[in-house]
């Protein structure tokens, strides 16, 4: 399973990060590491980015970028 999979209000355990370069980078900056929880908030009305709150914070994921984080459903 990846981010995409999870639904506005459930949360999920980061397994694993696929991405590489700068956005894996971006990504374990702003706290996407093993085992962080996050809740999704929303999607945006086209779908495209969605909203997840991570370690306190709400932050807009591009759904291509959530593609590379692999979760577990809590």
């Amino acid at each position: 399973m990846n981010l995409n999979d999870i639904a506005p209000g459930q949360h999920a355990l980061v397994q694993k990060l696929c991405a590489t370069g700068s956005m894996r980078r971006r990504l374990l900056d702003i706290g996407i590491i093993e085992n962080t929880d996050i809740e999704c908030l929303g999607r945006s009305p086209g779908g495209d980015p969605s909203a997840f709150l991570i370690r306190g914070a709400v932050i807009a994921i591009r759904s291509e970028d959530c593609a590379d984080i692999l979760i577990r459903r809590m």
